[in-house]
């Protein structure tokens, strides 16, 4: 019995584990940090009150750029049978079937700094059917219209695998049917939502976000550990309500889940959001519908490698492969807040928690330096710069050596009371 009560008294408790995580002691009480934050998100609101919304027409740009905007069932419907007549016209006169399709090569991109964002060039290729390297492409922009046509028609929602299915002898692989809804999407003038095509449910959000989905009211408190499934279709949300400081932003899944697991939104009030790695349409149309109505910043927790920054980059700035639909899909003004490479040693991570970087790592880390909306921001410069130069890279779950829930006591906590986001 003595035995016991000795190694019971030699055992550190887990009070006493935690006390010792690194930087711990530096922190702040809660109240103190959720002051400063009150102060971060009021300004951030006022900013976004009082800012001018900048767009295309606003500008005189050296080239034509193109847009496209939210368009009715009817009047999708009615482009399509406008193309369709001008092909027929253009059949009987003699002149062959073709499409006339706008380029979304990196060739016709070009990112406004005025914009923030990436817009398309008015380039336009010819596809014709009376040509073997095009005739199949043709053949698959005809089918995808047809489709589209069917859906006006009926009223209803389809996805992209559902759409891939209806003649997958002809499409073949997903990624041609895809790529080819992009090309009619831009084709129309209009959003891809607009042709009532959605992709399946990925991205997900917890805290404090009370919406409307469909008509039936989300309390995304009270969403478990899995959080929400965003919608596919943004037409069905609305009636958004928080009481939220800041939205954050989270590239992973293991970290959303973590976060969520802590009731980090509870602590300090926040939404917590994550498409889950790449970022698909639904969750940068759901970012951007928060930011825009509820006026919160945005914070964003992605991987300190390239392809974070990437990812970063496609929320804020957009997708040179969805340029034609930047205005709708970007959410301006998102701060860098972490894991960023100077943090590698800042928070002392060991060094068997680094990953060298692969020769394709530092050759994207170098591309990125070399685009415009980087070099636009000094502070992402030199964080670039740094990570190409020490050739290391990190994920957020290194923070993890310190202890599974070191992100969520100790590491964002921390990040909120120094301010330190780019």
């Amino acid at each position: 019995m003595a035995d016991n009560k000795k190694r019971r008294r030699n055992n550190p408790t887990a009070d006493d584990d935690s006390n010792h995580l690194p930087f711990k002691n530096i922190l702040k009480p809660d109240s103190s940090i959720l002051e400063t934050l009150k102060t971060f998100s009021a300004s951030s609101s006022s900013a976004s009150s009082a800012a001018t919304t900048l767009t295309l027409q606003d500008l005189t740009l050296p080239f034509p750029c193109r847009e496209v905007s939210d368009l009715s069932l009817s009047s999708v419907q009615h482009n399509i049978e406008s193309l369709v007549l001008s092909i027929t016209r253009s059949i009987l006169s003699g002149n062959g079937f073709s499409f006339d399709v706008p380029s979304r090569s990196a060739a016709n991109q070009l990112y406004v700094p005025e914009l923030d964002r990436i817009v398309l060039k008015d380039k336009t290729s010819v596809r014709p059917f009376a040509n073997i390297s095009t005739v199949r492409k043709t053949a698959i922009t005809a089918r995808i219209m047809q489709l589209i046509h069917q859906l006006c028609l009926k009223g209803i929602h389809v996805t992209k695998r559902d759409l891939f299915y209806t003649d997958v002898k002809l499409f073949q692989d997903q990624m041609q049917s895809d790529a080819v809804l992009d090309d009619v999407s831009c084709m129309l003038g209009c959003t891809r939502s607009s042709l009532n095509v959605v992709a399946a449910e990925k991205g997900v959000v917890v805290g404090r976000l009370i919406f409307s989905d469909n008509g039936d009211m989300i309390d995304c408190t009270k969403m478990g550990m899995g959080g929400k499934a965003i919608p596919p279709n943004i037409d069905r949300v609305g009636d958004m309500q928080s009481d939220a400081l800041f939205i954050l932003l989270v590239e992973k899944d293991a970290a959303y889940m973590r976060l969520a697991e802590d009731r980090f939104y509870n602590r300090f009030p926040c939404i917590i959001v994550t498409a889950k790695g790449q970022p698909d349409v639904a969750t940068r149309l759901f970012l951007r519908k928060m930011k825009t109505e509820l006026k919160l910043p945005v914070l964003a927790l992605v991987d300190s490698d390239p392809y974070g920054l990437k990812i970063l980059s496609v929320y804020g700035c957009g997708s040179k492969n969805m340029s034609y639909d930047s205005a709708n899909l970007t959410t301006p003004d998102i701060k860098w807040l972490g894991v960023r490479p100077s943090d590698l040693d800042k928070y002392k991570i060991p060094e068997q928690c680094r990953l060298p970087m692969t020769e394709q790592d530092i050759k994207t880390g170098k591309d990125l330096l070399e685009e415009d909306f980087v070099k636009k921001n000094p502070g992402w410069v030199e964080e670039l710069t740094l990570m190409v130069k020490t050739k290391q890279k990190a994920e957020i779950q290194a923070l993890s050596t310190f202890g599974f829930q070191y992100l969520s006591e100790v590491y964002l906590p921390l990040k909120l009371q120094q301010k330190d986001w780019l």
